[in-house]
């Protein structure tokens, strides 16, 4: 007997290091765990707007041999555990451990992970959108059929602003990030279009 599929809803899906957390180069020591500014605020202005959070993230430091799934997991967990202080949920937390060339279908920018997602957690792909600072966030957008993709301004982003398309949005943190999602949902607003900087 099969269980009942999940609630179809919106997602929010955020890359993790550059993007949520400092990225210190395959981080994954608790030593150097530091929140970006604005995340907190930003993730409440997208739970309270309706969204589930998910964050999605390459972890090729697995395949590596330079930390563990052990210590992914911790990393992770006192991340999450951070957030939850604040009230904010994340609905999942999804990561690919093989390296570029392994072929997966999971590794950004292909669409493994939300794929996942949706079966799993009911992910309406089609309302959601992506919040990141590298191309292949922005080109995941595109392979999943999501509503739309954020560049944000922190860790890569400066570097991954020069060459993405200029229909892509670009936004200094994740309160400007929660900003341009509510207008561009809101019934009364026109989608605002073109990179933007707040």
């Amino acid at each position: 007997m099969t269980g009942t599929p999940p609630e179809r809803r919106p997602f929010v899906f955020l890359d993790r290091d550059g993007t949520l957390v400092h990225d210190a180069g395959y981080t994954h020591r608790l030593d150097d765990y530091r929140l970006l500014p604005g995340v907190k605020p930003g993730l409440q202005r997208l739970a309270a707007a309706g969204f589930a959070l998910a964050i999605v993230t390459n972890q090729s430091g697995i395949a590596r041999g330079y930390y563990s799934e052990a210590d992914y997991q911790r990393f992770q967990h006192h991340l999450e555990a951070d957030l939850l202080r604040d009230g904010i949920s994340i609905a999942a937390s999804l990561h690919c451990p093989h390296l570029p060339a392994a072929g997966c279908g999971c590794r950004k920018p292909e669409p493994g992970m939300l794929e996942r997602a949706q079966r799993e957690f009911g992910a309406d792909l089609a309302q959601s959108f992506v919040i990141g600072d590298a191309a292949s966030d922005l080109e995941l957008a595109t392979r999943a059929g999501l509503r739309g993709a954020i560049l944000i301004l922190t860790g890569l982003g400066e570097d991954t602003s020069r060459t993405a398309a200029t229909s892509v949005p670009r936004v200094s943190d994740l309160v400007a990030a929660a900003r341009w999602i509510e207008d561009a949902c809101s019934p009364d607003a026109t989608p605002p279009g073109g990179p933007i900087k707040s």
